[in-house]
């Protein structure tokens, strides 16, 4: 028999010491409720501090419909709790903390400091200041009895608590204490969830050039991804090859709209040149070569492609390496000129969601009510951030939606039930 933790009654129980615990308890503790925040690390915020490199892009400076067009999925379940806590609205808070802010390209905000470290520290500093007492300890089970939350029963003993908050994150970065519990308490309750699958994660390609290249990053280049030929991604930025296919900021971006990996052909193709069309680019070619025209066609590639690439573009053009530059047929400079502007590449898969820097899936949202995060089959059993299922793009989405659910169920929880 577990025992009873009277000395930590509580009005709230929070689940969780990431951006949506955090959020959720400094929210609850202004209100003057009694708040206890578990949270198993030793520090709060732990995938906070890594997220963004290390940068933090906190939120995304954009209005409302931008954001929802930002969220794949039902992200009209958000409405509400994003005209409750706006992405400017979270500007605002973080400002009024202490905290600056600057907007960077795609209206991304990050800490002036460039720390991901100030951000969670401001929020953990908050929950302090604000009286929220924090257990280091792990939440094993939720009880409830009526249909209503009565405690939270942890290693040291029960919690006897009127609400809790699941806050736990998703499977993303488990290291980080993300481990699925939140799921698992959910399911005991009786809740839906929804199948997990890694997003904003690096896509393994059946390419072996990949591996070919592993470590050489292409700038500049516009990423296209496609879903049983159907255009789901265009945007340009950086990316990487790897041992296992590629990753790098427009990867992880591609990997949020590519959702049929496995189910549907899925390609990408990238264009190295897109700052050219074709006119342009095989004007460009036809200079090099006549720079080139007596050298073999291996060494007629050094001022178009980055070193690591030539002996892949060269195989794939199906051009013989030792071919003289001026003996280059119009039909092969076509195909070397497609290359460039469509280099392609065959997806098969994504890696472990553990590698993931979002879950995708999680808590049905059609059994939580939008304007409480509450449970819609428990009362006083709340749900917020990635716990959810809920994800968006990356730019700052994925933390706005922890930021502002968790501000919603802190301001929601019934005071003295």
């Amino acid at each position: 028999m577990d025992k009873t933790l009277t000395e930590l009654r509580s009005d709230l129980v929070v689940i969780g010491g990431g951006a949506a615990g955090m959020m959720c308890a400094a929210t609850a503790a202004e209100r003057g409720l009694r708040v206890l925040l578990l949270e198993p690390n030793r520090t709060l915020g732990r995938k906070v501090r890594i997220t963004g490199k290390g940068r933090c892009n906190l939120t995304n400076d954009c209005d409302i419909k931008t954001f929802m067009a930002n969220v794949p999925g039902d992200g009209r379940f958000l409405y509400s709790a994003l005209n409750r806590l706006s992405p400017r609205d979270t500007i605002a808070f973080f400002e009024e903390l202490g905290l600056p802010l600057k907007t960077e390209r795609g209206f991304r905000v990050f800490p002036v400091s460039d720390h991901a470290d100030d951000v969670a520290d401001t929020m953990a500093n908050l929950c302090v200041r604000r009286g929220v007492r924090i257990l280091h300890t792990a939440a094993r089970k939720i009880c409830t009895a009526n249909g209503a939350v009565t405690g939270v029963v942890t290693a040291e003993g029960i919690i006897p608590c009127a609400s809790a908050a699941v806050c736990t994150g998703g499977l993303s970065y488990p290291l980080t204490g993300s481990t699925g519990d939140g799921y698992r308490f959910a399911e005991s309750c009786g809740h839906g969830v929804t199948a997990r699958r890694p997003s904003l994660v690096p896509l393994v390609c059946e390419d072996a050039c990949c591996a070919q290249m592993q470590g050489f990053a292409l700038k500049n280049v516009s990423l296209s991804a496609y879903e049983a030929d159907r255009l789901v991604f265009r945007e340009q930025g950086e990316m990487l090859f790897t041992h296992f296919g590629v990753s790098g900021p427009l990867v992880l971006s591609a990997s949020a709209k590519l959702r049929n990996i496995g189910k549907l052909p899925c390609r990408l193709e990238i264009d190295l040149k897109p700052a050219l069309d074709e006119k342009k680019l095989d004007a460009r070619i036809l200079r090099d070569f006549a720079k080139y025209a007596n050298k073999e066609f291996k060494n007629a590639l050094n001022d178009l492609a980055g070193r690591s690439m030539i002996p892949v573009l060269i195989e794939r053009s199906g051009i013989p390496e030792d071919t003289r530059v001026n003996a280059v047929t119009r039909e092969q400079r076509q195909k070397l000129l497609q290359l460039f502007k469509a280099f392609p590449l065959t997806v098969t898969g994504t890696r472990p969601i553990a590698e993931a820097i979002v879950t995708a899936g999680g808590v049905d949202t059609r059994e939580v009510n939008p304007r409480t995060m509450e449970s819609k089959l428990v009362q006083g059993l709340y749900f917020a951030g990635e716990v959810l299922d809920l994800d968006a793009y990356t730019g700052g989405f994925n933390l706005q939606i922890a930021w502002s659910t968790g501000y919603v169920a802190g301001k929601s929880v019934r005071i003295g039930e």
